[in-house]
């Protein structure tokens, strides 16, 4: 959160040194109104830049204040010993898929629930689902944009969740369809103004977000994490919604979220989840309407997430086997990242900056990372034997791509139960060379982000697992 802080402070600062030179210098009318905005708008943008990069430096500074060594350093790595993820609590040893379902995935869910995300509740009775609007010309005829409300109880003034979705209006038959959350409100994935602007509170960003409520200027604001119109041509259909709706992500949002507004309900204490359970639990609901909406193929729903929601995504297939395909993108320490290797983000400045993410349990393991009892290349097991897209980016040092490949490479002994293949490599690939088969793995170029050569790759991927021959409308 002092990262935001520090962001709106240096816009403001930055339109009040601004103002004062222009008043100074140019007598009223000098300069026109569009010319000012857009020096205003540079130096804005140069002062979210420092800023950032401030509380960057001052969140490293304060981790090794507080003892959390962040290393960067692969021979100060160390050496760890992974769970073995064959072999059950009671030492029985898995040598069958038949074994794994019904023993090895059971046990090693729970312990995840235990130890690191918390419980995940099922859906409540009474869910309904409300289309709020649908436009069958949406992006020039190319698609059908619906705007549907999924209430998580039997009534209209109960929690709540907005879900966008763009359907291909060129293709014959149910589609296969990309599910993920976004960031900053569904208006923010395209500048398209049929996109209702989202009502919740959102976290305040470098433009459209004022006072942590979206305006206009939002739309489109992370366009380029979300090519909707690749998608649509190559026969895909995409469904997505703010991660807000569900849980604001600040240490207090649980107050607001689904953990407290349906904790009697779902019979569920709010410190027995977290934050990273309350999205992916909602990101199950968006399946519950998808398998009820006429032209989306339920057997191909693709499961993506960036990030955070990376680490949300990768929870939600865990547990809900509904999902056919799953990508985590750059999803770093408690997603995809090994937890083990001391290397960037760690269990301890996981949990210091985003105490509300995980179970109060995951702060166990702070710094003996060691004595938990699973780690993620267990998680990645979990998702066996659907097809799994783990992608990382070279400078995104902090999500230890490194770690990121391991993980999926030691995911492996589960799909081979499957008779699956997995990376067929023993060693990271160079840079823009993907590796794999059930399992796939790539490192770009670039910072942390997802950008146009990860979608490329998941999409291919996608396309090749469900062997998609799509069928175009004349």
């Amino acid at each position: 959160m002092f990262s935001y802080w520090l962001a709106d402070y240096g816009c403001i600062v930055a339109d009040q040194t601004i103002n004062n030179y222009l008043i100074e210098n140019f007598p009223s009318g000098k300069l026109s109104r569009y010319l000012i905005y857009m020096i205003k708008k540079y130096f804005r943008m140069c002062a979210v830049l420092f800023s950032g990069l401030l509380a960057w430096v001052l969140s490293v500074l304060s981790a090794s204040g507080q003892g959390i060594n962040i290393n960067y350093d692969e021979e100060k790595v160390g050496s760890h010993s992974l769970p073995d993820l064959l072999r059950l609590p009671d030492s029985t040893v898995v040598t069958t898929a038949e074994q794994w379902t019904s023993q090895g995935r059971p046990a090693t869910l729970q312990l995840f629930k235990t130890h690191v995300y918390g419980e995940l509740p099922d859906k409540l009775p009474g869910m309904h689902f409300k289309v709020r609007n649908e436009n069958k010309n949406a992006l020039g005829g190319l698609a059908t944009r619906k705007q549907v409300t999924i209430y998580f109880t039997q009534g209209a003034d109960g929690p709540s969740m907005e879900v966008l979705l763009y359907i291909p209006n060129k293709v014959n038959g149910p589609v296969p369809a990309f599910v993920g959350l976004n960031f900053y409100g569904n208006q923010s994935i395209h500048p398209d103004k049929g996109i209702a602007l989202s009502t919740r509170w959102i976290n305040n960003s470098p433009e459209g977000i004022v006072n942590n409520k979206a305006t206009e200027a939002s739309r489109g604001l992370q366009a380029s994490r979300w090519p909707v119109e690749e998608l649509l041509k190559k026969g895909f259909a995409l469904v997505t919604a703010y991660y807000g709706d569900l849980e604001p992500d600040h240490s207090e949002g649980w107050q607001s979220g689904i953990r407290t507004s349906l904790k009697t309900e779902l019979n569920l204490e709010e410190d027995k989840w977290g934050a990273i359970g309350a999205w992916a639990w909602g990101l199950s609901r968006i399946m519950d309407y998808l398998e009820k909406e006429k032209r989306i193929n339920p057997k191909q729903v693709a499961l993506t997430g960036h990030s955070r929601i990376g680490k949300a995504a990768l929870w939600a297939a865990a547990n809900d086997t509904r999902f056919a395909l799953v990508v985590s993108n750059e999803s770093g320490e408690g997603g995809a990242a090994l937890a083990r290797r001391n290397y960037g983000e760690t269990i301890a400045q996981l949990n210091r900056s985003f105490p509300h993410w995980f179970s109060p349990a995951y702060k166990n393991y702070n710094q003996q990372p060691e004595k938990l009892p699973v780690d993620q290349h267990q998680l990645l097991a979990l998702i066996a034997p659907r097809p799994l897209y783990v992608s990382s980016a070279i400078e995104d040092k902090w999500a230890d791509p490194q770690g990121e490949f391991l993980s999926a490479f030691y995911a492996e002994p589960v799909y081979k139960l499957f008779n699956k293949k997995g990376l067929g490599a023993l060693e990271m690939p160079a840079v823009e060379k993907p590796v794999g088969e059930t399992i796939r793995y790539h490192i770009r170029n670039g910072k942390h982000d997802i950008m146009a050569y990860d979608w490329q790759q998941h999409l291919a991927f996608a396309q090749k697992h469900f062997k998609l021959k799509i069928n175009a409308k004349p």
